[in-house]
């Protein structure tokens, strides 16, 4: 009988033992893979006449296209109805706003100082919508949208049930000192 190094039986087991985490964590095949294109009632018209899609689920995964802050009768407002459409397209996807893992917002401004005043609004209610385990999120100014009128624009990612029990290693913020 011939006899193995020890070293070639740990590194086949090495191996073994990454194939099998490689095997769960691998990208979704077969029905997972499947992309399914949706779209929240009265958004189908981006589908069919601007050829985008308003909400993709591939698996878990949910893609939600840029949804543009147009409804409303000032940038808070309009800002406040994109979110609520987010919520929508994300519902549509059966997923929800706990389960965004990533934003991107796009803002109207033509320098760094109209950026911050017109991006004011998007973080106030941004924290009315999230209110702890907040989503990555990347806000980009930019000097116009396909939307004519629109303040801002937003985007989003989300896994469906990352939601449901998050967990935050960020140290919790410092208490404020007293004034005197």
């Amino acid at each position: 009988m011939r006899r193995v190094p020890a070293a070639f039986v740990l590194a086949g087991l090495a191996a073994a033992f990454s194939a099998t985490a490689f095997a769960q964590t691998a990208p979704a095949t077969g029905d997972d893979a499947t992309r399914v294109h949706m779209a929240p009632p009265g958004w189908e018209g981006s589908y069919h006449g601007f050829h985008y899609t308003p909400v993709v689920r591939i698996g878990d995964r949910v893609i939600v296209s840029g949804i543009p802050a147009i409804e409303g009768a000032d940038d808070e407002a309009k800002i406040r109805w994109a979110f609520q459409q987010l919520e929508a397209h994300l519902k549509r996807a059966g997923a929800s706003l706990e389960d965004v893992v990533e934003l991107t917002s796009f803002h109207v401004a033509q320098d760094h100082e109209e950026f911050r005043r017109r991006a004011a609004p998007a973080l106030k209610v941004h924290r009315e919508f999230f209110k702890d385990h907040y989503p990555a999120w990347t806000a980009v100014g930019t000097t116009a949208l396909f939307s004519k009128g629109a303040p801002m624009e937003i985007r989003a990612e989300a896994i469906i049930g990352s939601g449901k029990r998050p967990r935050s290693e960020v140290p919790p913020e410092p208490p404020k000192a007293a004034k005197p």
